[in-house]
C-alpha cells in the first residue's frame, strides 16, 4: 500500500476557498519569527493583523495570502493555550493558512464524511471547526478546517457526506474565530486518535518530529506551488 504522501501527490489540485480565484492571485505570507518587517510593524490585535495582511495583498495585487506550514511563529505568545509555565511552548504551525476576508466560502478538499465538529472557543483557538474523514486507496486520513463561522456548524451532523468542491462553510470573523484576522487553517491528519472536533494545529519543538509526520504538508493536496 503506497504511503499517504504518495497518494496525495498523485491527486489533481483542489481548492478549499473561492474556486474562482486562480493560484496566480495567491501570495506567500511569512509570519515567522525571522520576518523583520513583521517585527517592525508589531501588529497586536486581530484588526492590526488584518490591516497588515490586507496591505500586503494590495501591494502584491493578490487576493489570497497563504503559507505557514512548519513555520515558527511568535503570534501565539498571547494565549495560555500555547505559552504557559507547565508545558513546553507551542509555536510551530503544522497546518497551512489561507488568509482572505470573513464570509469567504470554504469547500471540501476531497470526498469525505464529517468525522466531528466543535466550537473551540478559547483565545487563540480554532473557533468553529470541522473535521472530514477520507478514504483513498485504502488510506484513511482526515482534513481539518478551522476558524469558520458559527453558521458553518449549525445543523451539521457527524457522518454527513461532502463531495470534493462542495460548500462546507464560510470563514468567521475575529469575534468567533479565536480572535484572528480572518483565514482558514487547513490541515491533514493521519492518526486522529480520540480527538473530536479539534486537533493540535501548533506544536512544540520537542514534538515536531511526531506532528510533522502525522500532519503532512497540506500543499500536497492544494498544489498551490
Amino acid at each position: 500500500m503506497p504511503a499517504l504522501e504518495t497518494v496525495l501527490k498523485s491527486l489533481p489540485p483542489t481548492k478549499v476557498i473561492d474556486a474562482t480565484i486562480e493560484y496566480s492571485q495567491y501570495m506567500l505570507l511569512d509570519l515567522s519569527i525571522s520576518n523583520q518587517e513583521l517585527a517592525k510593524n508589531k501588529p497586536q490585535t486581530s484588526v492590526d493583523f488584518e490591516i497588515y495582511i490586507d496591505n500586503l495583498l494590495t501591494q502584491a495585487k493578490a487576493k489570497v495570502a497563504f503559507g505557514g506550514y512548519l513555520e515558527e511563529r511568535n503570534i501565539y505568545k498571547r494565549s495560555e493555550n500555547f505559552n504557559n509555565s507547565t508545558t513546553p511552548e507551542r509555536n510551530i504551525h503544522i497546518g497551512l493558512d489561507l488568509w482572505i476576508k470573513a464570509g469567504s466560502s470554504v469547500f471540501a478538499a476531497l470526498d469525505g464524511t464529517v468525522h466531528s465538529f466543535k466550537n473551540n472557543t478559547s483565545l487563540g483557538d480554532y473557533g468553529p471547526t470541522i473535521i472530514l474523514k477520507h478514504t483513498i486507496e485504502n488510506q484513511v486520513f482526515y482534513t481539518l478546517y478551522g476558524h469558520l463561522s458559527l453558521e458553518s456548524i449549525v445543523n451539521l451532523k457527524v457522518g454527513a457526506v461532502f463531495l470534493k468542491g462542495q460548500l462546507l462553510g464560510t470563514l468567521g470573523k475575529p469575534n468567533v474565530n479565536g480572535d484572528y484576522a480572518p483565514h482558514l487553517h487547513f490541515q491533514i491528519i493521519k492518526n486522529i486518535g480520540d480527538n473530536f472536533g479539534d486537533y493540535p494545529g501548533v506544536c512544540s519543538k520537542i514534538d515536531l518530529g511526531y506532528y510533522s509526520n502525522n500532519c503532512p504538508n497540506p500543499n500536497l493536496v492544494l498544489k498551490i506551488t
